[in-house]
């Protein structure tokens, strides 16, 4: 298939290439274009209509050079991560870590390139890193994927088995990686927040997790510096003890998230539809489904 072939294209020209995917997205296909339009207004309403197109334009080619250079990382050695990936502060983790003696969860969001931070940290750190993932629907690309974040021995779990895995294992020494800025279904339980100016919902997986083991959590931030080359900044979020009734954790990952997003928001993930849940309108549906006293 086109995207297994892709992995074979020397460097120079994957950014040609995705130089043409970015006109398809954009100008020809228009790919969620009102999405992101909609999505930009409403985190800046103190910006222009014309400085949101000019943001929307450039999370576009971003969008395009990031999916290629993930699909590159099929063929890609482990000191190709080490020369385009650097970790800038490792002695947060090796802290959070105890010295490699603890769990760690580190949360971090779609920004850079949220998969070679994968690869990055493994090559640098050299410890185990297991990714928390949502399966894909498109069965084919989900295994390609899959392969990818498990070449240097990451063992991806699945989201609906990952807690069970988790405490099952753990007096192991892993980290766990979560991307945990996207809406959870309705069936699933969230925790409704303000994030870029707008309600959102949010999974509740990460503090569940940490509260139950008392693993700290890390928070891991994706810089781009240049056309392939990106920096890993890691932040302390939280430490036990942990008040199982509040949910500090969350609330920090969303400020240190927004943060991250204002510093450099073209390379968020903005075709993804983040807020197309209606607070307001759940809720009343929920007191409406209870039964009348």
């Amino acid at each position: 298939m086109i995207y297994r072939l892709i992995a074979f294209l020397p460097f120079p020209l994957l950014y040609v290439t995705a130089w043409l995917v970015y006109v398809l997205l954009y100008h020809v296909a228009r790919y969620r274009r009102k999405v992101v339009s909609e999505n930009l207004a409403g985190a800046f309403p103190e910006l222009s209509e014309a400085e949101r197109a000019d943001i929307g334009r450039r999370f576009y080619r971003r969008l395009a050079q990031v999916a290629l250079e993930i699909l590159k990382a099929r063929r890609m050695q482990r000191d190709e991560f080490l020369d385009r990936m650097k970790v800038l502060n490792p002695e947060v983790l090796r802290k959070a870590s105890e010295d490699h003696t603890r769990s760690v969860i580190v949360v971090t969001i779609h920004q850079g390139n949220w998969e070679w931070m994968l690869h990055g940290a493994v090559a640098e750190l050299g410890i185990p890193i297991d990714p928390v993932y949502k399966p894909l629907h498109n069965a084919q690309v989900d295994q390609l994927i899959y392969d990818i974040r498990s070449q240097f021995g990451s063992r991806p779990l699945a989201m609906d088995k990952a807690t069970r895995d988790i405490l099952g294992r753990r007096r192991e020494f892993r980290i766990f990686v979560m991307v945990a800025d996207q809406s959870p279904i309705r069936s699933e339980r969230g925790y409704w927040t303000t994030f870029m100016n707008q309600e959102a919902n949010f999974y509740l997986g990460t503090e569940t997790i940490a509260k139950m083991t008392g693993f700290p959590v890390v928070f891991a931030q994706c810089h781009r510096r240049s056309k392939g080359r990106y920096e890993i900044e890691f932040h302390e979020l939280a430490e036990r003890p942990y008040d199982k009734e509040s949910h500090v954790i969350t609330d920090r990952y969303v400020a240190l998230a927004e943060k991250a997003i204002r510093e450099d928001p073209e390379s968020w993930l903005w075709s993804n539809r983040r807020w197309k849940r209606d607070r307001a309108a759940e809720e009343a549906a929920e007191q409406a489904q209870e039964p009348s006293s």
